[in-house]
Parts: structure tokens; sequence; C-alpha cells
């Protein structure tokens, strides 16, 4: 597998987990909804998980990058 193939596969891989991570957000919002604390930690929950993938991709993105010069 060359390292452009192991790229791509990293991301989708990452925006597959972000997909995930929304789908299990919308189940969990109608129990959620009932509870204003619990709607903060569903929503701060799911931004945080999106930003940490985000994070390693581009994390992976510029070593990418740096690999080239």
């Amino acid at each position: 597998m060359t390292t452009a193939s192991l790229h791509l596969l990293k991301g989708v891989g990452y925006l597959i987990s972000t997909a995930s991570v929304v789908l299990l957000a919308i189940v969990s919002w109608s129990s959620a909804s009932k509870s204003p604390l619990l709607v903060v930690c569903l929503l701060v929950g799911a931004a945080a998980s999106v930003m940490g993938m985000f994070c390693r991709w581009l994390s992976y993105e510029i070593e990418k990058r740096q690999g080239h010069k």
C-alpha cells in the first residue's frame, strides 16, 4: 500500500468516525433534550470528539507534506 493510499484511508476513517459521532448524538438528542446540562454535555462531547479527530487528521496531513520536502 502506498503512502498516499494510507493517508487517504486515514482520512476516510476519520470521516466515518465523525459521521458516527453525529449519528450517535442524533439518537441521544431526545433523551438529552430534557435537561439543559445533558444538552451541553452532548454537544460539547460530540464537538470535542470531532475536533480531536480533526487534529489527528491534520497532524497526518502536516507529516505528509513535510515528507515531500
